[in-house]
């Protein structure tokens, strides 16, 4: 008598490996996401002076979280060596063994792949401009051996969407866009930094770079510079777009959340200083309202 075989215990097995790979793609984290969905959505608005056309809003979106899920995936295949032994990173998936590289690298072409045939959708200058955007998602994980810099390297990627989003509406990169660009990349720098400064010790022990090493005790000050950049740009930035009252709104509100930020990572604690970093969801998060309020009721 032939038994016939048994899926139930099939079932569970794929959960279990679909979890890990929620948990690669850090799934269960959104910050990251949100953390690149603001800007972008910046330039979309700005681009668009309004709300932007619904195909090219979805386009970016998804591609947002695809690409964000992709750099999770090789960073976590570049840092395989370093993760297991920093206690915040120990239990991810492929510090643990639960995934393997060739896993990894298998997610993260799929998640490329993907991201790139919503790209495909758009006009010939954003596809052009997606090759490079391919390019710093998958070098930026590699850089912390090789340079203090990475967080810097981290805004030029996290913020490429701004040019993209410009070139998809406009067909162009108009100064304001290089310039809004700019404004990103001391933001992203100054937040990652937070996160850095959390792993300072661990990192410094195991030969990883980081802006967080390279300011040492003066890595407050370094922030101050860094965000008072961010926020100076962003004042050029509505000077420029001739933006009104509910952008400056947003910008003041941005200023006194970042305020807050040195508030409580003044005593440089890993707890504070990753609250500090996750925060910056909201600043990111005003300045975005104060753009979308400005061109729908200014």
């Amino acid at each position: 008598m032939t038994v016939p075989p048994d899926h139930t215990a099939s079932a569970p097995v794929w959960r279990d490996r679909l979890a890990l790979y929620w948990q690669l793609v850090r799934g269960d984290r959104p910050i990251g996401w949100l953390l690149l969905l603001w800007p972008t959505w910046w330039g979309l608005w700005l681009a668009a002076e309004g709300v932007p056309p619904l195909w090219t809003l979805v386009v970016f979106s998804a591609g947002v979280w695809l690409t964000r899920s992709a750099g999770c995936v090789i960073n976590d295949y570049a840092d395989r060596w370093l993760d297991p032994h920093v206690e915040r990173t120990k239990g991810r998936p492929l510090a643990t063994g639960a995934v393997r590289g060739r896993e990894a690298l298998a997610v993260f072409a799929v998640l490329m792949l993907v991201a790139f045939a919503l790209v495909l959708t758009l006009n010939r200058l954003t596809v052009l401009l997606s090759f490079v955007g391919i390019v710093l998602a998958a070098s930026y994980p590699y850089l912390k051996r090789y340079t203090h810099l990475p967080q810097v390297y981290l805004g030029l990627a996290f913020g490429w969407g701004i040019p993209m989003a410009f070139a998809a509406i406009r067909g162009e990169v108009p100064a304001v866009a290089w310039l809004l660009y700019v404004a990103n990349i001391f933001w992203a720098t100054a937040y990652d930094t937070w996160y850095a400064m959390v792993d300072r010790e661990d990192d410094i022990r195991m030969g990883s770079k980081s802006t967080a090493i390279l300011f040492g005790e003066l890595d407050l000050v370094a922030q101050g510079v860094l965000y008072a950049l961010f926020l100076a740009a962003m004042v050029l930035v509505g000077q420029r777009a001739e933006l009104g009252v509910y952008y400056w709104t947003g910008v003041a509100v941005a200023a006194g959340l970042v305020a807050w930020e040195f508030w409580i990572a003044r005593g440089r604690e890993p707890a504070p200083l990753f609250r500090a970093f996750l925060h910056n969801h909201w600043v990111g998060a005003a300045v975005f309202a104060g753009i979308a309020l400005d061109h729908a009721l200014g």
